[in-house]
């Protein structure tokens, strides 16, 4: 079994029906309901495009992407200004970016995905309560 030799891009978008992907680099196409499924096909689908190669892909192999417009429009619940106010960006800017206005240099795009995770992070830490 051969190794693959670089992670395989796909593009992640919001759907009438769900959401798909499309690899950048393969001919490699799916869909699903949710996140999760999606993933699911992903993996399914890139193993079988390199069935035939004898290249075993793993999920660690498949890199998602997903552009700030797609996020924002499908995460909702992350309020753009409060991001960028959390990771002391200009709130018009930030605003640009998700709208398509302007694109986000490496280091700006690094700084806003890093603050995502870190409120992703503090949400996964949460418990619930009801009194």
């Amino acid at each position: 079994m051969k190794k693959l030799k670089k992670k395989i891009v796909m593009i992640l978008e919001k759907t009438d029906s769900g959401f798909s992907a499309y690899s950048v680099d393969h001919p490699i196409y799916t869909t699903g309901r949710t996140v999760a499924e999606l993933l699911d096909n992903a993996f399914e689908a890139a193993n079988l495009y390199f069935e035939d190669e004898d290249i075993k892909v793993l999920k660690e192999h498949i890199k998602f992407e997903i552009d700030f417009k797609q996020f924002f429009k499908y995460y909702r619940v992350l309020n753009s200004k409060f991001l960028a106010e959390r990771i002391g960006m200009n709130p018009t800017l930030l605003s640009q970016y998700v709208q398509g206005r302007k694109k986000p240099s490496d280091s700006q795009r690094d700084k806003i995905l890093m603050g995502i995770h870190q409120i992703g992070q503090e949400l996964s830490e949460i418990n619930l309560i009801q009194r």
